[in-house]
């Protein structure tokens, strides 16, 4: 019965993941056109609502080119490892409570793990190696550059996140996600929830953020596909289902960043509980649901308002403003816990 549980909760999740990144870009779609003043999709399906769909058979049977002097294995494993990567982070991610299935407890969650975090990162981390070896192997100057790009922009931006997440790490002392969101509950001074962007992690909640989009390579820090010099980057030699695998791990890893955001620095699924037990049990799953989307929507609005940045700029930010930043706050961090105990 466990077994069949936990297939169940893996069919489930890579649905609703699937499912939420092709949305995901209908959604960016519609609400950058309504910023800048247009409609976005509307032709297929009220509201363009099946646009997803439609792009998805259009890659599906458009033509897959591979052109001649590309090195051709890692050619094709490129989309697939980042991909892969992008997909199986979820598996740790816990959105809720537990609920009850035949009468078996069972949690929100695919593999609850003491090392969740750890796990996350490390997965997420790996991504970088599709977007090198897509580079690489394209045998193309645009391609490479593109690659490179993204390989120092990862690197760099994963160190200021790492120390930004080692602060909440400090204060609720486990790896485990489930016990960093646990460690949230429940309010100071009556009304104040213990957040832990309320507990003094604001700066450390900035940081990850800033982090956050460049490590998905959005807007403004999205100089690997910068197309006004790269002639779009890395995937410059992909076309059909090929190039849709690198978005699909973009906007996959963009909801991974939601969730982490969420579950590290604003409560994960705690909110205010009312009605029957049912509606007890699944209203964690819409609080949840409702933190993901503001992160997705904040996303889309900053792609829709700001210019890109210059490499330099890019790069400055990041080791000389970002990282320093992070070490101070973990320091002060350390010190107040310390003074505490």
């Amino acid at each position: 019965m466990y077994a069949l549980i936990s297939l169940v909760k893996i069919v489930i999740a890579l649905v609703l993941l699937l499912t939420a990144v092709a949305y995901s870009v209908w959604l960016e779609r519609k609400v950058v056109g309504h910023i800048q003043n247009r409609w976005g999709p509307t032709r297929v399906g009220p509201f363009g609502l099946l646009q997803p769909l439609a792009d998805g058979a259009k890659f599906l049977f458009k033509e897959d080119l591979t052109p001649p002097y590309v090195y051709k294995p890692l050619y094709i494993a490129a989309p697939m490892i980042s991909v892969i990567f992008a997909l199986t982070s979820i598996a740790v991610i816990p959105i809720g409570n537990s609920i009850t299935v035949g009468g078996i407890r069972t949690p929100l969650q695919i593999a609850d793990v003491n090392i969740g975090l750890l796990i996350v990162l490390g997965i997420t981390s790996m991504g970088v190696y599709g977007i090198a070896l897509a580079g690489w192997s394209s045998n193309s100057k645009y391609s490479l550059l593109g690659s490179l790009r993204a390989s120092a922009q990862m690197v760099s931006y994963e160190i200021a996140l790492g120390l930004s997440l080692i602060g909440v790490l400090i204060m609720s002392g486990s790896f485990s996600l489930r016990e960093i969101v646990d460690a949230q509950g429940g309010t100071f001074w009556g009304f104040i929830p213990r957040w832990n962007i309320f507990q003094g992690q604001f700066v450390a909640f900035f940081i990850y953020l800033m982090a956050a989009f460049a490590e998905t390579n959005r807007i403004p820090f999205d100089l690997p596909e910068a197309e006004t010099e790269l002639v779009a980057g890395y995937h410059t030699e992909y076309s059909a289902m090929k190039f849709a695998m690198f978005f699909m791990a973009e906007y996959a890893n963009m909801i991974t960043v939601a969730c982490l955001a969420s579950l590290l620095f604003l409560g994960g699924w705690h909110g205010p509980l009312f009605g029957p037990a049912w509606l007890q049990e699944l209203l964690p799953i819409a609080w949840f649901a409702l933190r993901i989307f503001g992160f997705l929507f904040l996303y889309i609005w900053i792609r829709g308002t700001l210019p890109r940045f210059r490499y330099d700029q890019l790069m400055s930010f990041g080791w000389k403003f970002l990282f320093p930043l992070a070490i101070a706050n973990l320091v002060i961090t350390a010190l107040i816990v310390a003074l505490k105990a």
